[in-house]
């Protein structure tokens, strides 16, 4: 998927890419969910690939008789609107090596705004959660189907764009594209057919995989089957697993981005314009996305200036619904994608503040929350879980403008109720201001906020509280360092 919109992106540097490339930008699905996010510094870009499991297009119709069966993958009943796929691709402002990080799907993380009440699940259930809580403030009010239905996929996007961010450590989503899976199958349509590279024989079922050992040629059909592999009935020994479904991702891209560059598919106007029918379809693309300006910097990924990194997870669980989840240390998974792309530092407890002292204010003050995100209702779950460790709910509003940090503000002999409102913030910003009034903090939430366990747990979650989360008696302990493969070639996998 992320082939596809990188060969968008190249289309710009061939003559035949940049006649087209207004027709191609008039035709694309955009989207406002970015909102006022801050860039990346240093000229570097950082692009969230979304691929969705919906068995429908782009407007949320149903397809042709003859694509469900080509996909293997059931009809329009099936999937839903959940990101599927998730990797963050990280384009070096100076030309050096791209990394792009694949999300486990099932990660079991905090989920901003809690959409639907949910505010703790699979890091690719934001995008259906949020989905369906905007498909029912929509369902009375009439008007058109396709409107509706990006309406719906507009808010999909900013809680899955939004808890990516937070999980990843507040780093900076600079773009977007989101990819059906008709359009991943209809891309390899397009240049099919592909090889690609298996370490043993391996056949399932389920997904309609059936492949030999070593190099081969798969259809559009089988390359369906070879990304979505998740089991073998035939050999259990291979012991597979959703994790072993992300490095098979990563070595299609790799051996598709390496076949593009070699079989002159950027020189064939009739491939192209195959591959500019696809986009125009069947994906989405955030509105500030300037191909042309874009194209210097992903000329030389198709020629294997990338590396592919899973993050990591440390073993296999279920939550309270008996549901299978990935149990996630959340620094450790911060840690990693601060020493692979860089990003925000993490943050440090403020030092706590006598209350002693004349001008001190007492500790349990009201506090005023302002969000400074895409996140709806963050406000609102944040004053909740302060106000259940004492301190008075004041108001909560949204700004109209995003920040990417959290201050507290306090006003005239208010240091000591900031100090210890952002230590259980996790350590943020305070900041003298005269404009807040006496007895009151105020704490604006900016995109890089993320919940801490300790303050969620006592009351920042959904009613009811987080769900737990036990073992399975599935695979070992899978802790491990971010590992994944070089790009340049046809890697052989699992």
């Amino acid at each position: 998927m992320v082939a596809g919109v990188l060969s968008l992106l190249v289309l710009c540097l061939t003559g035949y890419g940049w006649t087209q490339y207004h027709n191609l930008v008039a035709g694309l699905h955009t989207s406002d969910a970015l909102g006022g996010d801050t860039k990346s510094v240093n000229g570097d870009t950082n692009i969230l690939i979304m691929g969705l499991d919906s068995r429908l297009d782009e407007n949320g119709n149903a397809l042709p008789q003859d694509i469900y069966d080509a996909l293997h993958a059931g009809d329009q009943q099936d999937g839903g609107n959940n990101a599927n796929v998730l990797m963050l691709l990280h384009v070096p402002g100076d030309g050096s090596k791209a990394t792009s990080l694949s999300i486990p799907r099932d990660d079991y993380v905090d989920i901003p705004g809690c959409p639907d009440g949910q505010c703790k699940g699979k890091i690719k259930q934001a995008y259906g959660l949020a989905f369906d809580q905007k498909a029912k403030q929509l369902a009375n009010q009439g008007g058109d189907k396709g409107q509706r239905e990006q309406q719906e996929r507009e808010a999909g996007r900013k809680a899955e764009i939004d808890t990516v961010r937070q999980f990843l450590g507040g780093v900076t989503v600079d773009h977007f594209a989101e990819v059906t899976l008709v359009a991943f199958f209809q891309i390899a349509q397009v240049v099919q057919p592909i090889t690609v590279c298996l370490n043993e024989n391996t056949q399932d079922t389920y997904s309609g995989a059936n492949f030999r050992q070593g190099q081969q040629q798969i259809n559009a059909s089988q390359a369906v089957a070879f990304v979505r592999q998740r089991r073998d009935v035939v050999h259990p020994q291979l012991n597979f697993t959703d994790l072993d479904r992300e490095v098979r991702q990563q070595a299609f891209i790799s051996s598709l981005a390496y076949q593009l560059k070699q079989g002159g598919v950027f020189t064939n106007p009739s491939q192209l314009q195959g591959i500019l029918n696809v986009a125009k379809q069947n994906m989405a693309v955030d509105a500030g996305l300037d191909l042309m300006s874009f194209a210097g910097q992903a000329a030389n990924l198709t020629g294997g200036n990338i590396s592919f990194v899973t993050l990591p997870i440390v073993k296999f669980g279920k939550n309270s619904s008996g549901e299978d989840v990935n149990i996630v240390d959340v620094a450790q998974v911060q840690a990693a994608v601060r020493q692979l792309i860089g990003g925000p530092a993490p943050a440090t407890s403020a030092p706590a503040t006598s209350s002693a002292g004349s001008g001190s204010q007492p500790a349990q003050a009201t506090v005023d929350v302002v969000n400074g995100t895409s996140r709806t209702g963050l406000a609102a779950t944040v004053s909740h879980a302060l106000a259940a460790k004492g301190y008075t709910a004041g108001t909560t509003s949204t700004d109209a403008h995003h920040v990417s940090r959290t201050v507290v503000y306090y006003g005239s002999g208010g240091s000591t109720s900031a100090s210890a409102v952002a230590k259980l913030l996790g350590g943020v910003t305070t900041e003298h201001d005269t404009t807040v009034p006496a007895g009151h903090v105020r704490v604006v939430v900016g995109t890089a906020f993320t919940m801490p366990t300790a303050l969620a747990g006592s009351g920042g979650g959904a009613p009811g509280g987080s769900p737990s989360t036990t073992p399975s008696s599935g695979p070992p302990d899978t802790s491990a360092p971010p590992s994944g493969l070089s790009g340049g070639g046809i890697p052989c996998v699992k």
